[in-house]
């Protein structure tokens, strides 16, 4: 908890006064403890006349269209445009965040950029693209500006991605999953002692989103791990965390295993060795998992889709542009006839491996 506030903010309904006076936000299993005027640790939600407010509604650090396989999602509508946008602060204290300028944040000016959810949802039909992320930093922290935008799109047919940590709570979740169609979600590693020490947080919350997206939703949903070398990549916890994913999620969730690079709090740690991404992708397809990819490389095996009957190439890709689509109309091999599975259309997008930064304040 730190720093107080200026402006108004949004008001908000997960949390609840203390005997004590203070205000606990409920928003995600931290709980922060609020006297009048604190701020989170995530920086963006505070105690505003004893009710939490969140401060950056409506503000962003930026618009971007990205392809959606940058999200990574690489079985939710292949190809196509997403347009990208996050706000600042983060409710975990990762020190090797790949994001940190964003996500740790401590300056409203990173808010450059002001729009309203409808505003967004017509930009996004305007642009051509399918989806909109809620991503740089973690979307659960803004909860209700992401929810309130999710709505606006539903209007244009424009599908919600929520790239998050999962570290939120049930209730919460509950709602905010409502109005998502997809999500990638940060597995950061399989032991407690990994997310203590560099996030902050627990495990089991993450587990436990895990668990509800798969047996209490419909959202599609692929995880990633970025592996650090010493820290999550060893054979012994890449086997616990791919046979936990299998028995409780089912081989069909995509997993994608990023390569770390040095930032942040980290800068002494080494990069990760293509080498551990191939391994970490082999124990993964070796434990039944039927999906599984490496990222942060150039990696064309690695990042391609396969059948994983008869091991055909169904979804070729180079970086992130689709080189190979092997696909029947059904979404089937077209080899064997199995079933691919995730959202996948006749045709692949062909957006490519652009990245275009959007000004909203240039469309009226």
């Amino acid at each position: 908890m730190s720093g107080s506030f200026d402006n108004q903010g949004f008001r908000t309904k997960y949390w609840h006064v203390l005997e004590d006076g203070r205000v606990q936000c409920d928003v995600c299993p931290r709980a922060c403890r609020l006297h009048e005027g604190q701020q989170g640790l995530c920086f963006v939600r505070a105690n505003k006349d004893s009710e939490i407010v969140l401060t950056t509604y409506g503000r962003s650090s930026g618009y971007c269209i990205d392809p959606i396989e940058k999200k990574p999602l690489n079985h939710f509508l292949p190809g196509s445009p997403v347009l990208s946008f996050g706000t600042a602060g983060c409710n975990l204290a990762c020190k090797f965040c790949q994001n940190w300028d964003i996500s740790k944040s401590r300056e409203v000016d990173t808010l450059a950029d002001e729009a309203s959810p409808g505003k967004i949802a017509r930009v996004a039909s305007e642009l051509g693209c399918r989806s909109v992320a809620y991503t740089y930093n973690d979307p659960v922290i803004f909860m209700e500006y992401a929810i309130d935008v999710a709505r606006a799109c539903q209007e244009y047919g424009i599908k919600s991605v929520a790239v998050t940590a999962g570290y939120i709570s049930p209730e919460p979740r509950r709602e905010f999953y409502r109005y998502m169609d997809a999500a990638n979600v940060d597995l950061k590693a399989f032991t407690d002692r990994f997310y203590w020490k560099l996030t902050g947080g627990h495990l089991q919350p993450v587990l436990d989103t895990l668990l509800y997206l798969k047996h209490e939703t419909d959202v599609w949903f692929e995880t990633t791990t970025l592996l650090i070398p010493g820290e999550n990549d060893s054979d012994q916890e890449l086997n616990e965390m791919t046979q936990w994913v299998v028995e409780n999620l089912g081989p069909e969730v995509p997993m994608h295993f990023t390569a770390f690079h040095p930032d942040w709090k980290m800068l002494d740690t080494p990069s990760t060795p293509p080498s551990t991404l191939t391994r970490a992708r082999r124990i993964a397809l070796d434990n039944g998992v039927r999906y599984a990819y490496t990222g942060n490389v150039h990696d064309e095996a690695g990042e391609s889709t396969y059948c994983h009957q008869c091991g055909n190439k169904l979804i070729g890709r180079d970086w992130y542009v689709i080189t190979e689509w092997n696909l029947g109309a059904d979404g089937k091999c077209g080899s064997c006839g199995t079933p691919c599975s995730g959202l996948l259309e006749v045709e692949p997008g062909t957006w490519g491996a652009r990245r275009q930064p959007v000004r909203l304040a240039d469309y009226a």
